[in-house]
């Protein structure tokens, strides 16, 4: 047994119940049930947690909360969705502000169905989770260990959900860096996405299906504009980033030179694209909290 199945931490949300369902997770903490005896911690922190107790339904406030606890959860991670609204917005559903369930803006790996979920039935969902978790971990580690298999290959209008996904995780760490959580990656719509996608290359680094890295670029007048390298935090310092910054610069064909920008206080990109022969050759203030460093490489 894993140390995470031993001692999961969770992380609740009520998104916007009747607090039936969270007076029953609460009661799981309490001392008739005390699942803290079994090592389960309830914690405040999206970053401590394995695993994540939603209850109530989505509506247009809280589903950018909700996603915000997600995208900043470790993985792996588990999703479970408490209670009726939060499986389906229940007697809810058709109200004007309700978006639905959880699925709506996150996965979801486990229901629990009840109107209120008894604590019973809450604590049966964290041990199915537990086991989800489990084969999550087991999933990561064999890819991590299947990095000499990984291929570059370019980008198809199906994986831009996943694209996507990927680049709000990997930016977290940069919105931490400047205190500052309205930066464009964490913000960019699918439908934004979808239309970058139409107008510049997109690279994916794939290991057994799944995708832990992209790129993307645009050729203009002579140069090529590389932008949002983004790798899966599992998989950073493996290699993968250099990979991609090699398959995209090749993807540009025959250019005079690569551009590229990144924060000044990104000290770890500054030093990375640098390694790569990138020098800084402007600087441009965007907001009180962030300088774009602008980078180039010559290819003659």
């Amino acid at each position: 047994m894993s140390n995470l199945k031993k001692s999961p931490w969770i992380i609740h949300y009520d998104g916007s119940s009747c607090n039936g369902c969270d007076i029953e997770v609460l009661a799981c903490l309490m001392p008739v049930y005390d699942v803290e005896r079994f090592g389960v911690v309830n914690t405040g922190n999206p970053k401590h947690a394995d695993i994540f107790l939603v209850t109530g339904a989505v509506n247009e406030q809280n589903k950018e909360i909700i996603q915000n606890i997600y995208n900043q959860m470790p993985d792996p991670k588990v999703v479970v969705a408490i209670g009726a609204c939060a499986g389906t917005g229940g007697i809810f559903s058709e109200c004007y502000n309700v978006t639905g369930g959880i699925d709506k803006v996150i996965p979801v790996d486990v229901f629990v169905p009840g109107c209120a979920a008894r604590p019973e039935a809450i604590i049966d969902g964290v041990v199915k989770a537990l086991d989800v978790l489990e084969e999550k971990n087991k999933r990561l580690r064999a890819m991590s260990t299947g990095l000499a298999s990984m291929s570059i290959e370019r980008a198809e209008p199906k994986d831009l959900k996943e694209i996507l996904a990927l680049q709000k995780t990997a930016f977290q760490s940069e919105a931490e860096i400047y205190n500052d959580f309205s930066i464009a990656p964490l913000n960019q719509s699918l439908d934004e996405l979808t239309a970058d996608f139409k107008d510049k290359i997109f690279l994916k680094a794939v290991i057994d299906g799944t995708i832990i890295g992209s790129v993307r670029a645009e050729v203009k007048a002579n140069r090529c504009f590389i932008g949002r390298l983004i790798v899966d935090p599992h998989f950073q310092n493996f290699g993968v980033g250099t990979r991609l910054m090699h398959a995209i610069e090749e993807a540009c064909g025959d250019v005079g030179a690569y551009e590229l920008h990144t924060g000044h206080k990104s000290k770890r990109n500054l030093f990375f694209y640098k390694k790569l022969g990138y020098k800084k050759f402007k600087s441009l203030k965007i907001s009180e909290s962030i300088t774009r460093i602008f980078l180039e490489k010559n290819r003659r």
